[in-house]
């Protein structure tokens, strides 16, 4: 018997254990296999042969062994239906490589803990893990960011995939095949692979699931294949930042590290002839918080040798700023130093010891040309737009856009700043603004700040358009504690000074400005917000300069007011464990919101980002609401609307991917049942409700991986209304995309 080539074929349609070769000393575990239709498997000579059916009538194949300790991609195919096979990669391995750095907490989160007495080491290992302000790859570091300093080029570990694979396993999970391979070492990590395939779809998930018991652990990963033979023809295409079709013919001298392509929609695809074969990381869940989403280049290929060259999905080891900006050399060179500070600003994922975590890159398989397969990719993400919902308008906010600044220095209200399309483009039909945060005068009194706002607001009303509304809102920071957002409905004159002068009224009439008010504490703040019917929530809640907030406050009339919404969301941190983006502290913190007021808040998804370029990935890098409006209201117009429809949370959450169109509670006490009607594109994974009495916190989950790509599902939870304050619904798919209500009141307030 040969012990080191041990050809395991995966079929995802009727595999037996009886199929594998008789020679062979193992096989698979197959007992979490069953069979089920649109899975098919065949033999070819000493190999077995994987096929499912995927879109358009295509068929996809692929082929696996174990050779010396290691699992092989010894084909992947695909054919149109009546056609022939083309094969689209032979016999390629999984490449994984990994870089490894500490983390460290900000600075700003220790001035909190040290000002509340609570800096002991339990709770700066437990806040940590929620710190944004970090670069743990950057040496020495910079103390404007970081406590903890300097870093040495020690911590800092690089490892590649090494293979002592024994056995694979293969299960079943409703409409979904996995393949798992043991034996892999990565670094400091270690664990398994797994390849998984979706009925119905082209697509073909690999992952390193590993874990290491190191602490504080901040990484960053590539993922792919490598062992792809150089041919007379072979060809690698993408498109750039400006759409045009590049490609690599592999012409040139090897590389000794992977080259990061500035890829549109983050895609490449090896042209095999009549066949094609997409590479593409998951949409969302690939990308940790940045203060820019300045395209880095996250898919690559790395020519190896004279023959053959690898390909796969990356995150860089360091990030970059903006595109500076300005007119005037002042306000350049400001700019100029802020993207500099934004490049020491890249945080990793998370790796807390013993979390699995999935690091992953997604395959296209296809029969057609690469145009044709990157249409067919694309869909999965709505080609990187926000897709209009009848009865609802796209609602995206918290971006430091410097507006004011920016109108100011070139002297000008008619100019158009490369933000507008980049928005505009994704489908947005509702942006709020943050202008005085970097920029600007925040806390003067009033002279200089009132003639900033005024150009801010006309700036605003000059870009606004009958389907996109530019609100000047502020991401205020003044009296209660942490940062806290807050949204008018209509342009209001305002100052917030760090100390009010004394005498100055309340609200007073300006000749230029007409009524301005002058808030000078909290109770006036809050004040204000009731009296113009505004909203207001806490930004970046538990962490960045919210540390400790809202928990701080929970008591405090504003925050137990329900003009006081909520908090934002933002996919910060990334921890590959988590099986919904942000679970912790966005999810976690709504929930004990929801329990500390009459009434449940809210989670406002949000970008907290600066400029941007149409040449940006900024599609992935964002979460948006979907609010349910009828019509764009004109800048002259009340944006009650938008503000009142926020206040009563009636609006959902989304990646984009996921879509509702429609959700209601039906029935009541022990038979009541969560209804959303909805839209997807990769195959669902599982939704969930969660529900409170007020106090304890419970939920039901249900499994979705029985779905297909791209279709649509009305999903119905039952759950026991009894004695419940509040509930919420939430719904993520195979690629770790999601979608969610807001919390609705059924109980006593």
């Amino acid at each position: 018997m040969n012990h080191t080539v041990l050809r395991n074929v995966i079929s995802l349609i009727g595999l037996t254990a009886a199929l594998l070769p008789a020679s062979a000393q193992a096989a698979c575990d197959m007992t979490g296999y069953r069979t089920t239709d649109g899975i098919a498997a065949s033999a070819d000579g000493d190999a077995e042969s994987l096929t499912w059916q995927g879109e358009d009538g295509q068929t996809l194949r692929a082929n696996f062994a174990i050779r010396n300790g290691q699992p092989i991609v010894e084909q992947l195919a695909a054919r149109r239906s009546g056609g022939d096979w083309e094969i689209l990669a032979r016999n390629v391995t999984p490449d994984f490589q990994v870089t490894t750095g500490k983390r460290r907490i900000s600075t700003a989160q220790m001035s909190f803990l040290k000002t509340a007495h609570l800096d002991t080491p339990q709770e700066i290992e437990r806040r940590k893990w929620l710190t944004f302000w970090d670069a743990p790859l950057a040496v020495p570091g910079n103390p404007r960011w970081n406590d903890f300093l300097p870093r040495n080029a020690s911590e800092i570990i690089r490892g590649t995939s090494t293979y002592k694979t024994s056995a694979c396993k293969v299960t079943s999970d409703g409409a979904r095949v996995v393949l798992t391979f043991n034996g892999l070492s990565l670094g400091i990590f270690s664990g398994e692979i797994a390849f998984t395939a979706y009925r119905g779809s082209n697509l073909l998930r690999q992952e390193a699931i590993a874990q290491t018991s190191e602490p504080s652990i901040a990484y960053v990963y590539k993922a792919g294949l490598k062992g792809f033979a150089i041919g007379d023809n072979t060809k690698l295409v993408w498109r750039d930042t400006a759409q045009h079709w590049q490609h690599e013919l592999f012409g040139g001298s090897p590389n000794r590290e992977p080259v990061g392509l500035r890829a549109r929609n983050r895609l490449e695809i090896l042209d095999a002839g009549a066949g094609s074969l997409g590479i593409f990381p998951t949409p969302h869940q690939f990308f940790f918080a940045r203060e820019n989403e300045v395209n880095l280049g996250y898919v690559y290929y790395r020519k190896d040798n004279n023959g053959s060259f690898s390909l796969g999905t990356m995150q860089p080891e360091h990030g970059e700023g903006y595109k500076p900006w300005g007119f005037s050399e002042e306000v350049w060179n400001r700019r100029a130093n802020v993207a500099r500070e934004q490049s020491d600003n890249f945080a990793l994922y998370n790796a807390p010891p013993g979390t699995r975590q999935h690091m992953s890159v997604y395959y296209y398989l296809s029969a057609a040309a690469p145009e044709a397969a990157r249409e067919k990719i694309l869909a999965y993400t709505h080609n990187d737009v926000f897709k209009p919902v009848p009865g609802f308008k796209v609602l995206s906010g918290h971006y430091h856009m410097e507006l004011n600044e920016m109108m100011s220095d070139r002297g000008t209200l008619d100019y158009q700043p490369t933000w507008v399309p980049t928005l505009k483009g994704l489908g947005i039909n509702l942006l709020y603004l943050g202008d005085f945060h970097d920029d600007s005068h925040q806390s003067d009194p009033g002279p200089l700040r009132l003639k900033e706002q005024k150009v801010y607001f006309d700036a605003s009303a000059r870009l606004s358009d009958k389907d996109f509304l530019v609100m000047p809102a502020e991401e205020v920071n003044s009296y209660y504690g942490g940062h806290w957002y807050l949204l008018l409905p209509k342009p209001v004159y305002f100052t917030h000074p760090k100390a009010l002068a004394p005498g100055k009224p309340y609200v007073e009439n300006d000749p230029v400005y007409g009524q301005v008010y002058n808030l000078g504490s909290a109770a006036d703040a809050f004040k204000f917000v009731n009296q113009l019917g505004g909203v207001m929530w806490v930004a970046h809640p538990r962490t960045k300069s919210s540390e400790g907030y809202p928990e701080t406050y929970k008591d405090k009339d504003f925050f137990q007011s329900d003009r006081f919404i909520g908090g934002s969301w933002e996919a910060l941190p990334t921890d590959l464990s988590e099986r919904e983006l942000c679970q912790v502290r966005c999810f976690g913190l709504e929930d004990e919101m929801s329990n500390w007021a009459p009434k449940p808040k809210f989670m406002i998804a949000e970008g907290d980002t600066y400029m941007k370029s149409p040449e940006d990935e900024t599609y992935p890098q964002m979460a948006v609401n979907y609010l349910k409006l009828d019509h764009v209201p004109a800048y002259n117009e009340s944006w009650a609307p938008i503000t009142e429809g926020m206040r009563a949370g009636n609006f959902f959450g989304t990646t984009g991917e996921i879509l509702f169109h429609n959700w209601s509670i039906e029935g009541a006490g022990a038979k009541a049942s969560f209804n959303v009607d909805l839209e997807y594109t990769y195959p669902l994974d599982f939704a969930e409700v969660v529900w409170s009495d007020g106090k304890t916190v419970g939920r039901k989950t249900i499994s979705l991986t029985d779905t297909q790509a791209l279709g649509t599902r009305k999903v119905s939870i039952p759950f026991d209304a009894r004695g419940k304050k509040w509930v919420r619904f939430t719904i993520w798919d195979a690629a770790d995309d999601g979608a969610w209500t807001q919390p609705i009141q059924i109980g006593p307030r």
